[in-house]
């Protein structure tokens, strides 16, 4: 009788301990024993013992009631099936099965126990298994394993390095460059803080699944090489990235960044150049280009600026080939926007150097908003530059268009066609990535951006014809805890637009902290399958509310809970496929019968 054991690096020194007798497994039957809290299944196949974990990794059911064939074992729930000597599955939604070294001793079976895989290891190479698959189950439960740790701090590294393995995918494995997969990743990513801790790998989760089924399919990137040498200076590759986005060159657009950040060039320059390009034309491809810019550098703050060049290369594609709304109907006629927006330019630069002199303490947002929500765009252009010059900061512009921009949204009248949530939700996560650029690189170029945000807002003026009214509290006595256990309930039912915009509004006013309100909106978004803008518009309201202050928080918030709640409920296959994972790794048993 030949002993067998998994070839593989020790790790522990092996623990071997009594297990059965030989006698006790005839040839072609197996026999399970409890061992050190482990339920293994010893198997006799060819006239060798080996020795596995009897619960099968795909969805735990007993391997004691599969079949062995030529020393491959298969399971008789899906029919994965595995290695009976190391446990390799052939199947790789399966996953490995733990197998245990065996040695005979005479008539006794010895079963090493201790444990010599790298667990973290593998969970890691499992999830990357999951993202070049599009295998849900399996992402879901290497982040559930990767996660399982009782210390926040250690919860937060192991977050850190679950979504760089995500960034390194995705820019690398989509030909197209960086979509709706990493934008989600990263707006997951930028919302754990606010969320509960139980509903943070589940966030991570949602956004890794994105980006997998961003991929699938897809054929993988190449990354355009740097220039030789040290390349030329900031300012020539600044000039070039320019052009050649003018021209839609994409890969002398991408050479221009992998040599930026190849040759060293500040962060700021950098994002001052992309930024430059993505405002070089009016609102490309309605808004997408500068928002995936600025996922991309918030990515890198999250996961360190040594991935730079892969991250900001994978943007070229979509620069190149931007839809430029110059071009678009709707921007030249009845009213030629694009003219208006020209003009205004031009007196950007004077604006912000006299605002400089006024020495800021601008406090005119709500003002300037409401002209932004108005019919008159060259009353808009007129109103942002006064604002400019009376000292308002680049930043604070981008703010006001957001917060207008948010308030279509929290004014949206649902006697709109559905579709058209989207036509206001483009504008308000365009204004709020410009918004947050210009806190990140508040260039003159870059303030286009803001005048091109207010004219989208403008052309969504017909979304609030009729208004809808923004709530405030109506006198309910119902505490903050009842609206938080109120909030799933609501989500339950379809089209709750004005109940959950209510329920919101009743909650500031219990003078309560909003972040258990967040929290619990974070959590009702993510019971949902996933949905790339209603993730984006919880994003963007929390990013709002971190800035804003007084009713203005509590508007941004009624926003993302209209919009959620227009889109609510969904099948939620998405929760059902995590809650398997994580009912997996708390070794419950999912299947039926005896």
């Amino acid at each position: 009788m030949e002993s067998t054991a998994m070839n593989s690096t020790d790790r522990s020194p092996a623990r071997y301990v009594t297990a059965a007798k030989l006698s006790e497994i005839p040839e072609g039957k197996n026999l399970t024993v409890t061992l050190g809290g482990n339920v293994i299944v010893l198997f006799n196949s060819k006239g060798k013992i080996f020795a596995v974990d009897n619960r099968c990794p795909h969805m735990g059911f007993p391997l004691d009631r599969g079949t062995v064939h030529d020393c491959i074992l298969t399971c008789h729930w899906h029919h994965a099936r595995f290695d009976l000597a190391t446990g390799g599955t052939f199947d790789q939604w399966a996953d490995d099965v733990r197998a245990f070294p065996i040695k005979i001793e005479g008539d006794a079976v010895l079963v090493d126990l201790a444990e010599h895989r790298d667990l973290r290891r593998h969970h890691l190479a499992r999830l990357r298994d999951g993202l070049e698959r599009d295998i849900p189950l399996v992402i879901a439960k290497a982040v559930v394993a990767l996660s399982a740790t009782e210390e926040e701090s250690a919860k937060e590294r192991s977050a850190a390095e679950i979504f760089r393995t995500g960034l390194d995918f995705g820019a690398a494995n989509r030909r197209d460059g960086w979509g709706a997969g990493l934008t989600t990743l990263t707006c997951m990513m930028n919302l754990l803080p606010w969320l509960d801790l139980e509903d943070r790998s589940r966030a991570l989760y949602q956004g890794l699944s994105s980006v997998a089924a961003d991929c699938d399919a897809n054929p993988p990137r190449f990354t355009v090489r740097p220039l030789p040498g040290g390349g030329p200076d900031s300012h020539a590759l600044k000039r070039w990235f320019q052009q050649f986005v003018e021209v839609r060159d994409a890969e002398g657009a991408e050479r221009c960044i992998t040599s930026a950040v190849r040759s060293g060039m500040p962060e700021a320059a950098i994002a001052e150049m992309m930024f430059a390009a993505a405002t070089d034309h009016r609102y490309l491809t309605i808004g997408h280009v500068l928002d995936f810019t600025n996922k991309a550098f918030e990515a890198l703050d999250h996961a360190g600026w040594d991935r730079a060049e892969a991250t900001l290369a994978s943007l070229a594609r979509s620069y190149a080939a931007a839809d430029r709304m110059e071009e678009s109907n709707a921007w030249r006629s009845p009213i030629d926007l694009v003219e208006i927006l020209e003009r205004a330019f031009e007196r950007i630069p004077d604006a912000i150097q006299a605002g400089r002199r006024a020495g800021g303490g601008w406090r005119q947002r709500d003002a300037l908003a409401a002209t932004i929500l108005g019919d008159d765009p060259a009353a808009i252009a007129d109103a942002m530059l006064s604002a400019l010059r009376d000292g308002c900061s680049p930043a604070e512009l981008g703010g006001a268009a957001a917060y207008a921009a948010a308030l279509r949204i929290a004014r949206f009248h649902t006697s709109n066609e559905f579709g058209d949530w989207d036509t206001a939700h483009h504008s308000y996560t365009f204004a709020n990535a410009v918004h947050q650029a210009l806190r990140r690189a508040p260039s003159p170029e870059l303030v286009r951006g803001a005048f091109d945000a207010a004219m989208s807002v403008y052309l969504d003026r017909f979304l609030n014809v009729p208004a809808a009214r923004i709530p405030h509290s109506n006198g309910n006595s119902r505490g903050a805890p009842e609206l938080i256990r109120a909030l799933p309930a609501i989500l339950d039912r379809q089209q709750q637009v004005s109940e959950t915009a209510q329920l919101i509004a009743e909650y500031f006013a219990s003078g309560e902290d909003p972040r258990a309100l967040i929290s619990a909106m974070g959590a009702a978004m993510l019971r949902e399958d996933r949905d790339f803008h209603t993730i984006q518009e919880l994003e963007a309201a929390v990013r709002q509310y971190s800035i804003l202050e007084g009713d203005a928080r509590a508007n941004v918030l009624v926003a993302s809970g209209r919009y959620m709640a227009a889109h609510a409920p969904t099948v939620r296959a998405q929760r059902h496929t995590y809650r398997i994972a994580q009912r997996l790794f708390r070794g419950e048993r999912l299947f039926e019968g005896d």
